[in-house]
């Protein structure tokens, strides 16, 4: 499992009404993708749940390296490229996968909360800190599913978590789905990633 995400911060004054109307328009272009496991289309506005900017940021979880690379070096990538500029795309490698308790409902909200791995830290209690806090997530009401990544070339681990509400019991950057693609999502291994 790999987890992947990029973000265009968009100016004050713009209209995400835009970035609705290409969603609504492109985003079943994944929606069979091989290798993609779950795309969450997500855009944050400026004031609203507390955002201090407006942001377009899908977030994948891959099942396969082929697909992801298939995404990037294949065409789609170059279009939101060509459309928005060439963002920085950030990668992990997975540690955990959770089903949520509200696995069939539809994901209506996502939370991101990236930390720092400190350093002196034990990785093997910071991997099991990781995989236990996506079990924690993905037992919360209203919880669709959880991940946990971690990027080794920033010491960094992710969650990544969808709901069906607005309020999740989740730490982190709120953001609504835009539209969920998710052709691989039955071939995500649960539980523990290595």
């Amino acid at each position: 499992m790999h987890a992947m995400q990029y973000e265009l911060t968009l100016p004050a004054a713009y209209d995400t009404g835009i970035v609705r109307a290409r969603v609504a328009r492109v985003g079943h272009l994944l929606d069979d993708w091989a290798g993609l496991g779950v795309k969450a289309y997500l855009l944050r506005e400026r004031g609203v749940h507390g955002s201090p900017v407006s942001q377009y940021a899908p977030f994948y979880v891959w099942n396969s390296t082929e697909g992801m690379n298939a995404f990037l070096w294949g065409g789609p990538f170059q279009g939101l490229s060509d459309d928005f500029g060439r963002p920085a795309v950030r990668q992990w490698t997975g540690l955990a996968y959770e089903e949520g308790v509200a696995a069939a409902s539809p994901a209506l909200f996502a939370v991101r909360h990236r930390a720092p791995v400190a350093d002196g830290a034990v990785y093997a209690e910071v991997a099991a800190e990781a995989v236990e806090e996506a079990g924690r997530l993905a037992r919360q009401d209203g919880a669709v599913l959880a991940a946990a990544a971690v990027d080794t070339s920033r010491w960094e681990t992710v969650h990544f978590s969808l709901w069906e509400h607005g309020t999740p019991k989740a730490d982190g950057d709120l953001f609504q789905v835009l539209h969920l693609s998710a052709p691989g999502r039955s071939a995500l291994t649960g539980g523990r990633q290595w």
